[in-house]
């Protein structure tokens, strides 16, 4: 029997809408980037994208545990002397809580063209309401919360 591999022309996508209300950053972090690879899918290749579209929405509402709203803080370089700029997750979660999401899903992903294209299959929403209502995006249950 012959080892099967994905070809991106073969790959059907579907797209997936996400609840964040009271989900632990991390863990709803580490599920997104699992759907977006395609590792849930049986036909998943390392080599091409098999994953599907995942829309976030209420990232406003999103908990961390312990500490980190006071101790956690996002990074961004420049790549420049003097090009590091620092802001703490409790500012960032105020004035753009979906970048806060997008920080942590893409850290999660390769590091390389592959792990770019599946990036850009993330579309996270402060509020309830999305733009991509045309798409029919199925709504899943994640297991990433924690009561407490």
């Amino acid at each position: 029997m012959k080892t099967y591999h994905a070809k991106p022309g073969e790959v059907e996508r579907e797209w997936l809408l996400v609840d964040a209300t009271d989900m632990v950053l991390g863990r709803l972090a580490s599920e997104i980037a699992q759907i977006l690879k395609g590792k849930r899918k049986p036909q998943y290749t390392p080599h091409v994208d098999t994953g599907d579209f995942v829309v976030v929405i209420n990232a406003e509402k999103i908990r961390l545990t312990g500490n980190k709203m006071s101790d956690k803080n996002l990074y961004s370089y420049s790549g420049f002397p003097g090009g590091l700029k620092t802001v703490p997750v409790s500012v960032m979660l105020e004035k753009h809580p979906e970048r806060v999401i997008e920080h942590a899903v893409k850290g999660m992903l390769p590091k390389n063209t592959l792990g770019r294209a599946m990036g850009k299959k993330l579309k996270v929403y402060a509020g309830p309401e999305h733009k991509n209502h045309a798409q029919k995006p199925r709504e899943i249950t994640l297991e990433g919360k924690i009561h407490g």
